[in-house]
């Protein structure tokens, strides 16, 4: 899933890194440095004025944000950078003043809010204007240059550029071997010339970490999950092998249907690692574009979206092309389309509002679908990556003066239904804890914010979407409910590797054990190690592959998204149980359920004002991460794939060697 989203340079968190990469950021403006400390000013009073401060700046920098994302040029990114560095300069001095208080009587609030306050932007920034001012330019260089990537080919004289929109659409839908290899060595040709300047940034953000008191910035990260530092590594290698024999047996099966579709000698590298541009998505992380090979049982039940969703999309194309008349010319019938376009996105988030509604949670402001970005414009570039925005911390838990968003380029795909689903669950969350004072307006842990969306996303049962009218009705049959299981382990079951390979990759950056020089090389060794993934040729550090993944030049910490993959399972076990739900955990769905509804917006309402363990053991009655809630989920599949595994050389050798340099796409 494109999760998510991405904080423009800064990635502020109103929380311990919180805002979730799906959701964005904070923001303040402020002519210099933050006020000083008032004479005689109490820890508590210090931390009020700085939640008053930071409220009232907020808005400036979201919009200078939501501009560079949506109107990418050079004005819109000067805007940003120079938002950006403001906001550093204040939350720097904050951070400072914070001092002061050390070991001062407070509040027990206070006292967290100063220890979130420490850990709030993901890109800590050095303290000399000059390296501050250089920071917040290559941030916003770094995501505008993503933002705007093109693959460009001369063809026949004329000059054919695509994005990474079409590049994805070749990946997903084309079987065409050398296609495909092509449209993902165009893509990730367009990092390239990040590749400098991400390792600059990474100085920069390493020094600011320093002057925090941390040892790089990959410290910092991990030291806002209220457990010590050096324990979130071991803690995520433990969940890590609790999930890693079901994605071993999904890996068995994909290779051996990718191999039957393409021949052993193109599907299986050596060590039996899966050719990267294989997978039907750019980055491994989602393989559900694979269904056309990898569905268990063509004729247990269709469980096609995609094409429930593209018959919608006809349908409003009809009824444009009638209402323009039948004789329109190129230019009605193109706006037609563009108007079929606009009304499909909007109906695919209606439908996804009203899941949330159903729970007894508030309607969407109408500020929402006034100031959404639902489609890819045609006239500037934007950032298509989905994500959602508070623009103002201005909810009230209801709607009072919010003005949340979202930011996509829907079309009508599986995939983007469910991810819209996903990012509503960022809007209810921001919307949930609004009420609380500002410092305090964030995830419980940065997984938190992006598992709010995907437990709905479980409870999307085929008899849910049956009931919505996107799929044909259910079968009761041990080959639907495989069906159905093979449908969410390519979205969740596939991703788990890829969430934890990415900061496993950037904590080496941030503390020097991947130097400049082994960018690449690390990067595939870590993608062999976990996902069982290699390049089909040689990429070489003239490369710069992590760039051409947005969270890495966007500077998302990733961790959230693993945790969130665990955490999901837990919360729904949690919301079938409240919902009085008793039978197999893979077919509860609490849609309509105002007791599950009323369990969950008491834990969105939390935010970051309680440690996370309180707030997960509120809902699940555990405090201790545990994948046990997705295994038991998926307990049928995982018997079924190994059945169809047997006599299969299953896992793969991640130290095989590379493949021979063969030439490469331009």
């Amino acid at each position: 899933m494109n999760h998510r989203h991405l904080l423009l340079a800064v990635a502020v968190g109103a929380a311990v890194l919180s805002l979730s990469a799906c959701r964005k950021p904070p923001a303040p403006e402020q002519e210099q440095a933050a006020a000083p400390a008032g004479p005689g000013e109490t820890a508590d009073q210090f931390v009020a004025r700085i939640n008053a401060e930071y409220k009232a700046m907020y808005p400036e920098l979201t919009s200078a944000q939501w501009l560079s994302s949506t109107y990418i040029n050079d004005d819109s990114s000067r805007v940003a950078a120079k938002a950006n560095e403001r906001w550093l300069t204040t939350l720097n001095g904050w951070i400072e003043q914070a001092g002061k208080y050390d070991g001062q009587p407070m509040s027990a609030d206070s006292r967290r809010a100063l220890q979130l306050l420490k850990l709030m932007t993901a890109m800590p920034a050095p303290r000399d204007p000059a390296k501050l001012s250089e920071l917040a330019a290559i941030a916003t260089k770094l995501e505008g240059d993503y933002g705007a990537g093109s693959y460009c080919v001369d063809e026949g004289g004329k000059r054919n550029c695509r994005q990474l929109g079409e590049l994805e659409q070749v990946l997903a839908r084309s079987r065409d071997y050398d296609a495909q290899l092509d449209a993902w060595q165009g893509w990730h040709s367009t990092a390239v010339p990040s590749r400098q300047r991400y390792q600059r940034f990474v100085e920069l953000v390493n020094e600011g970490a320093r002057e925090l008191g941390y040892r790089d910035a990959g410290q910092m990260w991990r030291s806002g999950y209220d457990m010590p530092a050096e324990q979130v590594g071991p803690e995520t290698d433990r969940l890590w092998q609790q999930v890693k024999p079901l994605y071993e047996q999904l890996h068995c099966y994909t290779r051996a249907r990718l191999d039957k579709n393409y021949g052993k000698d193109k599907a299986e590298l050596a060590g039996g690692l899966i050719p990267a541009h294989l997978t039907g998505n750019m980055w491994q992380q989602d393989w559900s574009n694979l269904w056309d090979m990898l569905q268990p049982y063509p004729d247990a039940g269709s469980l096609d979206i995609t094409a429930a969703l593209e018959k919608q999309y006809q349908g409003n194309l009809s009824a444009a092309l009638a209402k323009a008349g039948g004789d329109a010319g190129v230019e009605a019938r193109f706006k037609a389309q563009r108007e079929a376009e606009l009304a499909t996105a909007r109906q695919m988030t209606e439908r996804a509002q009203d899941f949330y509604v159903s729970l007894g949670m508030p309607k969407l402001p109408e500020s929402y679908w006034r100031n959404t970005q639902f489609i890819k414009p045609l006239d500037r570039n934007v950032v298509c990556h989905a994500s959602a925005w508070d623009m103002n911390m201005g909810g009230d838990g209801k709607d009072g003066g919010a003005d949340v968003r979202t930011k996509m380029c829907i079309t009508p795909t599986e995939e983007n239904f469910t991810t819209i689903y996903h990012e509503l669950g960022h809007i209810y969350y921001d919307l949930a804890y609004n009420p609380l004072p500002p410092l305090f307006q964030g995830g419980a842990n940065d997984g938190f914010h992006e598992a709010i969306g995907d437990t709905i996303v479980l409870a999307m049962t085929p008899r849910y979407l049956n009931s919505i009218g996107l799929v044909d009705k259910p079968r009761e049959s041990r080959e639907a409910t495989i069906n159905a299981q093979m449908r969410m382990a390519l979205s969740g079951v596939s991703f788990l590797p890829f969430g934890l390979m990415i900061d496993r990759w950037r904590w080496g950056v941030f503390d020097g054990s991947i130097k400049p020089d082994q960018y690449n090389q690390k990067w595939w060794e870590l993608k062999a190690q976990y996902q069982g993934v290699a390049p089909a040729s040689a990429r070489g550090e003239e490369y710069f592959d992590a760039g051409a993944k947005y969270h890495v030049p966007g500077n998302t910490p990733y961790l959230r998204y693993f945790l969130a993959r665990v955490l999901q399972y837990q919360f729904y076990k949690g919301l079938c149980d409240a919902s009085g739900y008793s039978g197999p955990l893979n077919e509860c769905s609490f849609y309509g359920n105002k007791e599950a509804g009323q369990k969950f917006w008491a834990m969105l309402s939390k935010g970051a004002s309680q440690p996370w363990q309180a707030t997960l053991r509120e809902l699940t009655g555990n405090d201790r991460l545990d994948a046990a809630p997705m295994l038991e989920y998926f307990a049928p599949l995982q018997d079924w794939l190994k059945q169809q595994n047997q006599g299969q050389m299953c896992g793969w050798e991640a130290s095989a060697p590379a493949p021979a340099a063969q030439p490469q796409s331009p």
